[in-house]
């Protein structure tokens, strides 16, 4: 059997994605570590899938791309990598992601009121991709955002408790 080689960096959200959803699917595969300030990443192909075994819910997950990956982001790399990478942290752009984010949660709050995850009652992308940027924010003040709304905290919880995650954490 051939071995799935994932080359990417352990900071790299999509990277976080593709081992997060290759261990949804009991998928071995090989983690080969780039050098994303060398430039490595870009003369080696990123790994692409289909995933038929994880329920997608094309409106959640296309929400989640527009609307919470984009505050999300900007904060994971103010509150998460800077600092990592000692560099300042914009408070400026902080206080308007986390306004940002907190209307996408807000949003968020009563759909989980009626279902264990975003898309249904079945664990999706749309919950997935979620998971690297929460591993940042849910270790940041941004925290509070989340846990002020108690079927978004329940949520978090659940989703980041998932063995397929805890998994790529532990590498």
């Amino acid at each position: 059997m051939t071995t799935i080689k994932v080359h990417g960096s352990f900071f790299s959200t999509a990277t976080l994605r593709v081992l997060a959803s290759l261990n949804e699917k009991s998928l071995d595969y090989e983690f080969v570590p780039v050098d994303m300030r060398s430039g490595e990443h870009k003369k080696d192909p990123f790994l692409s899938l289909n995933y038929p075994r994880i329920q997608r819910r094309r409106r959640w997950r296309t929400f989640e791309a527009q609307r919470y990956e984009p505050p999300a982001a900007k904060l994971t790399w103010e509150l998460g990598i800077k600092p990592v990478l000692g560099m300042a942290t914009d408070d400026d752009v902080v206080k308007a992601q986390v306004a940002e984010l907190a209307k996408v949660i807000d949003v968020y709050e009563p759909r989980l009121a009626h279902s264990k995850y975003l898309g249904g009652d079945a664990f999706s992308l749309a919950d997935l991709h979620h998971l690297p940027t929460l591993k940042y924010l849910m270790a940041s003040p941004v925290k509070a955002v989340f846990e002020a709304r108690p079927h978004v905290a329940a949520w978090v919880a659940d989703i980041m408790a998932r063995p397929s995650w805890q998994k790529v954490l532990a590498c």
